[in-house]
């Protein structure tokens, strides 16, 4: 499951990225690949805004150190006006490969 979200706060920078959940075991583990940030919860629903919330005080932290530009350019993301987005993924697919074994 992939989803886009973005910030809604009033006068704060807008930031599009991914949200990808799965489940292992019991708990569901939330993940946001542009930003290399993930976040777990007993639902579907809690590991989603723990997600959310881990990005956030990331980015926000980034911010405070003067560093989010850098992060976000080096992540590959575009400033368009106050909205920073991923750059478009092209392809995405599942890919089987062949692993050879040393005996």
């Amino acid at each position: 499951m992939a989803k886009t979200l973005a910030s809604t706060r009033a006068g704060a920078l807008n930031i599009n990225f991914t949200l990808q959940v799965w489940k292992e075991n019991h708990a569901y583990v939330a993940y946001a690949p542009e930003v290399d940030v993930s976040s777990c919860g007993d639902s579907l629903r809690q590991a989603k805004a723990r997600l959310r919330e881990a990005v956030s005080l990331f980015l926000e932290e980034a911010s405070r150190l003067g560093t989010l530009g850098d992060i976000l350019s080096e992540s590959g993301f575009e400033r368009e006006g106050n909205t920073y987005r991923p750059h478009r993924v092209l392809a995405r697919e599942k890919v089987r490969l062949a692993v050879p074994v040393a005996s």
